[in-house]
């Protein structure tokens, strides 16, 4: 999932290590999401979120296309 969290880690000039502080991960933790290795958990996007003080949007983008067919329902 891509996200901007090093970006908002930068403007708010916090270390790796900070930001896992805050949130109550590990720093390795912190790497794997910004590198896309690692899919937070919805409660740590969520704390990262409050953190910022951001929408959930802002910082995390998921790839949420939708396909539907002639049988689907539909919303």
């Amino acid at each position: 999932m891509d996200n901007s969290l090093r970006d908002y880690r930068d403007r708010y000039d916090l270390s790796q290590r900070e930001l896992a502080e805050y949130v109550g991960v590990t720093r390795q933790t912190v790497n794997a999401v910004e590198g896309d290795r690692y899919d937070p958990s919805v409660e740590l996007v969520f704390k990262l979120a409050a953190f910022f003080e951001c929408p959930v949007e802002d910082l995390f983008h998921p790839d949420v296309s939708v396909e539907t067919t002639a049988g689907d329902a539909g919303p």
